[in-house]
């Protein structure tokens, strides 16, 4: 397999959950590299599937392979708060893409000297994004698992990302749990979590106006 291809297979019969069955994978999912959406109402398991997928949970039955780098970010993720943006990006990412994460930063109105711990929810969620997307190994492979990556965020900043997401679709797959602003957004892979089940859903005009209405 070529390593510049990320895949993630959900094998049928995988259950996720806490100690009882939350969600069960009706047939075979395979995922390659691009985006796709991962939608579902409250409390029916997306962030349980994210923490599976990254080995932070362990599936109840089943199992799942996943080809290339794995990253979890998580919603609820949060760095030391006394630590400035700057000092993150400097421990966190390779010496070679600090000064891009900068110029991001600075695109994005984010104050790379504020302490982490002063910074409002937007701006922790723009630091999280910006470490997740510049650890990306360029040389292999990339699965990015993002829950809720875009609460908080204004339009402007969700299009910066969006861009940069479209121009590393051939080498990433990002699998990303959002509850979308708008109804014409468009959706065009999603893992969409119904009742008990788990199914892959695909189409170029798909919409969350469409999907949403599955969910129960």
């Amino acid at each position: 397999m070529n390593l510049q291809s990320p895949q993630l297979k959900l094998e049928a019969g995988l259950t996720i959950g806490y100690g009882k069955p939350l969600a069960t994978t009706a047939e075979e999912i395979l995922l390659g590299s691009g985006t796709h959406f991962l939608i579902a109402r409250n409390g029916r398991g997306k962030t349980t599937l994210l923490r599976t997928i990254s080995k932070t949970l362990k599936q109840l039955k089943g199992s799942f392979e996943a080809e290339g780098k794995i990253q979890y970010l998580p919603e609820d993720l949060r760095f030391d708060p006394e630590i400035t943006v700057a000092g993150i990006f400097s421990a966190m990412l390779p010496k070679a893409r600090y000064k891009e994460a900068l110029d991001l930063a600075a695109s994005l109105e984010l104050d790379v000297r504020k302490p982490y711990g002063k910074l409002s929810t937007g701006n922790r969620r723009k630091t999280n994004l910006i470490v997740a997307e510049y650890s990306i190994d360029e040389k292999r492979g990339n699965i990015l698992l993002l829950d809720e990556p875009f609460s908080g965020l204004d339009a402007y900043a969700r299009e910066i990302f969006e861009d940069m997401w479209r121009k590393s679709s051939g080498t990433v797959l990002r699998l990303v749990s959002c509850h979308p602003d708008y109804d014409s957004m468009g959706m065009p892979s999603a893992i969409v979590i119904q009742g008990s089940g788990i199914h892959h859903t695909t189409g170029s005009a798909q919409t969350w106006s469409e999907l949403k209405q599955q969910l129960n």
